[in-house]
């Protein structure tokens, strides 16, 4: 990066953690560093849900996502809708007249301790993960830029979030997380208006669409099914979208404490309904506005040299070993094919009703893929320990090689923003777990206190040891992130593989009366185990079964055997 790129980006992050530092006084008790003293507008809510959920995963790999596969992860966020309207009938008048800090302290008054504990160590062995992952994600930037090691970097990122967590708490997420949408949404416009610009004289919006098209990149609607009948391991599809997506997002903004804790910070009810709500009605256009700039890029491409590999320091140092000569040769074949694809792609445009030209388009992008396929499988003969997907720098890419100075700096310092505010608000949800469903409980011996104002100064401290404590775990998981494919896949499949059993128990909570706490138990244990199962017989190809639909069967199998169980054990 350039000097004004290094001072853009520096500048834009000192000035979002001073701003959020500024306006983080808060009593200094539990009510105060976990939920703002209850007392943030519906505004400031919606910016924080959508912060927590709009992770650097979303605009590092979201992109790179579409560039790769098409449109169609959008129809992932289809159920989100409706998921936001069952809260604000159910979920959010029950915890606003409970006052509860955590979501799970429902389930000790609705079932017993037990149940209460089970489903906070499933939320944070879920999101204790998934943070990692998180913080892996920006760290790969700063790896890719400076040369770093990626075990260094890690370190590096995650020292950064703990020191801002600890001393901010939720209003500092909150307030930080108001300035990064702005700034997000800014930047990924400034990036999107210079992808159409850097496009040839005559190629408008109108033509970038036209070949995204023919490059299968705009499959925003796909229904699963195929001459075989409906395909179950088909990930995103609009039956897989609206039913599998509505139980995620309804276990994921309903029961898991980084999204829950979010709009217990509101003023009240009414403030908390209108954020989530208002989220649901601005999530899925703004997921496909990014995923529209990965369609974009395709188009991008098709006039522009691409890299064959977009891992530029990986490819660098593969380079170095013996088999150079054999990568230069593909480097060589690949720039050849492009050259007869950008051909292809300017006479499409001149006469797009050809339908020899749109198979030339197609029959070329596959000859590409073919050419881009055997050097990663040359990468990693060179360098067998190596992650060859590169999925995740394909938009970080664009944004080096073509973006002018200044805003380069802009667009790398969003990226970390939209990671701090969201991994953030996960610490701070981790530490109001373990303090609120673990240490309150175990430690529920104050007699050596004084006063009251002494026990909330000692479970404030505490509560910023147990933040530091999640950030060290984070840590370690980000190390041993390396290999996992594309990140954005990576987060929601460790999510589907506990919010459907955590949504499962909530759900009986609410709707089930007659089901007791042992019944309700008993059934969770045995469908986490199931949903495992199911993950794990999918994973090897014994059934095929996409991700969404773990969400589904945890719910159904918690709500089910534990029906049975009742029934059974009626005495």
């Amino acid at each position: 990066m350039s000097t004004l790129d290094w001072i853009v980006l520096i500048l834009t992050l000192a000035t979002i953690i001073s701003y959020g530092l500024y306006k983080s006084s808060t009593s200094k008790n539990l009510e105060g560093y976990f939920l703002s003293n209850r007392s943030l507008p519906w505004y400031l809510v919606l910016l924080s849900i959508m912060g927590t959920q709009a992770s650097a995963i979303t605009f590092l790999s979201a992109p790179g996502q579409a560039f790769t596969d098409g449109m169609r992860f959008v129809q992932y966020y289809f159920g989100l809708p409706l998921a936001m309207v069952i809260l604000c009938i159910t979920f959010v008048p029950l915890y606003n007249k409970l006052q509860v800090f955590t979501a799970y302290e429902f389930l000790e008054k609705r079932f017993d301790s037990r149940t209460r504990t089970f489903t906070s160590f499933l939320f944070l062995l879920s999101r204790g993960l998934s943070t990692g992952v998180s913080i892996y994600a920006p760290s790969i930037i700063l790896s890719s830029l400076l040369g770093w090691d990626i075990f260094y970097t890690n370190i590096v990122m995650g020292g950064l979030l703990i020191i801002y967590t600890v001393s901010g708490g939720a209003k500092a997420v909150a307030y930080t997380q108001k300035i990064q949408m702005v700034i997000i949404l800014v930047g990924m416009f400034s990036a999107g208006y210079c992808m159409m610009h850097y496009l040839p004289n005559g190629v408008g919006f109108k033509q970038a669409l036209q070949l995204s098209g023919v490059g299968g990149k705009l499959n925003v609607i796909t229904t699963g099914f195929t001459s075989k009948g409906f395909d179950w391991k088909d990930k995103y599809n609009i039956i897989s979208g609206v039913i599998g997506g509505f139980f995620l997002a309804l276990s994921y903004f309903g029961t898991d404490q980084s999204q829950v804790g979010r709009y217990l910070t509101a003023k009240d009810s009414t403030s908390s309904k209108i954020g989530l709500l208002m989220n649901g009605l601005v999530k899925v256009p703004m997921q496909f506005l990014i995923l529209l700039l990965g369609a974009m890029l395709f188009a991008f491409y098709q006039f522009n040299a691409a890299p064959i590999f977009f891992n530029k320091a990986l490819a660098n140092e593969a380079h170095k070993t013996v088999y150079n000569d054999s990568l230069r040769s593909l480097e060589n074949n690949y720039y050849y094919l492009q050259l007869q694809q950008q051909s292809n792609s300017k006479q499409y445009l001149l006469h797009p009703s050809d339908p020899l030209l749109k198979g030339d388009i197609k029959e070329g992008a596959a000859k590409l893929a073919t050419v881009q396929k055997q050097y990663k499988a040359t990468l990693k003969k060179a360098l067998p320990e190596a992650d060859t997907n590169d999925t995740n720098y394909i938009f970080l890419r664009f944004v080096i090689d073509f973006l002018p100075k200044g805003l380069v700096g802009l667009l790398i310092a969003i990226i970390f923003m939209s990671a701090w505010g969201s991994i953030a608000a996960a610490l701070n949800a981790l530490a109001s777990c373990t303090m609120i469903d673990f240490h309150r409980r175990i430690k529920k011996d104050y007699s050596r206190f004084e006063h009251e104002a002494a026990i909330s100064s000692y479970e404030y401290k505490t509560s910023k040891l147990y933040t530091l404590a999640w950030g060290i775990f984070a840590i370690i998981t980000a190390e041993l992130s390396s290999g996992i494919g594309s990140l954005i896949e990576a987060v929601n499949i460790m999510g589907s593989l506990f919010y459907g059993v955590i949504l499962g128990i909530f759900l009986v909570g609410f709707y089930l009366k007659s089901i007791n706490g042992k019944a309700v138990f008993y059934a969770a244990l045995i469908s986490e185990v199931l949903v495992i199962t199911l993950f794990t017989l999918d994973k090897y190809d014994i059934i095929g079964l996409g991700f969404l639909w773990l969400n589904v069967a945890g719910a159904l199998f918690v709500v089910g055997i534990s029906s049975l169980y009742s029934w059974m054990f009626k005495s």
